[in-house]
């Protein structure tokens, strides 16, 4: 089956509203045609979840600044001026969570687990803002946090086949495999030309074509 559909009826399948999972960390892995097509098709009342921001003229940043978000799940803002004006303001809702939690979320949401048990946030300003929830499990305390889930998952690969095998470079990888098992409708922006099925190692793809839904290459 070849998944190639064009950037623009790529974007046509996210919703406004929809909850949108998003590959990258500090736009490494960030599929940015992706991102700016949401832009231009203004697809707003979005909710976010992504290790990060992004920066003003970047990534996600972009979408925030466009006015298009209404809450980001995240673990680091910090680069984006904007997200602490909006929260002031009352027009942005804000998650953040630690960096190891939030990726557990995420995989505990693609894996049909009922949440992450963890101890890390304990007493700390994690668990007085409500994310977790504090119980007793053999003797010890730990933070109870639900699974995370997106309606849709935007990633960048590297290379890819028409059967929707996907390979990343490096950084590029980061949340963005995990977050293809989180998505119910998972796209892919593609940076080589996508090859043929059989023409990818078997041994190097790192994300099967199962789970993904739709290819979109870049620079068509």
């Amino acid at each position: 089956m070849n998944k190639i559909i064009s950037l623009q009826d790529a974007v046509n399948k996210i919703s406004n509203g929809d909850v949108l999972m998003m590959g990258g960390f500090y736009t490494i892995g960030t599929p940015e045609d992706i991102v700016d097509e949401i832009i231009r098709q203004k697809k707003s009342n979005l909710s976010l979840i992504s290790n990060d921001s992004g920066t003003p003229t970047e990534g996600i940043g972009k979408i925030i600044y466009a006015g298009l978000v209404k809450k980001l799940t995240a673990s680091f803002v910090s680069l984006t001026p904007i997200v602490s004006e909006l929260l002031e303001k009352g027009e942005l809702e804000l998650e953040l969570n630690p960096q190891g939690t939030l990726i557990e979320r995420i995989r505990a949401g693609g894996f049909g687990l009922e949440g992450v048990l963890t101890r890390t946030g304990l007493g700390t300003m994690v668990e007085e803002s409500g994310i977790g929830t504090r119980i007793n499990l053999n003797g010890r305390d730990m933070l109870y946090h639900t699974p995370l889930k997106g309606n849709v998952t935007i990633v960048e690969a590297y290379e890819a086949d028409q059967a929707g095998n996907l390979v990343f470079r490096r950084t590029q990888r980061n949340f963005s495999d995990t977050m293809c098992f989180s998505g119910d409708l998972v796209i892919a922006s593609v940076v080589r030309p996508i090859k043929k099925p059989g023409e990818i190692d078997p041994d190097s793809i790192m994300v099967p074509g199962v789970l993904v839904d739709y290819l979109v290459q870049q620079g068509v």
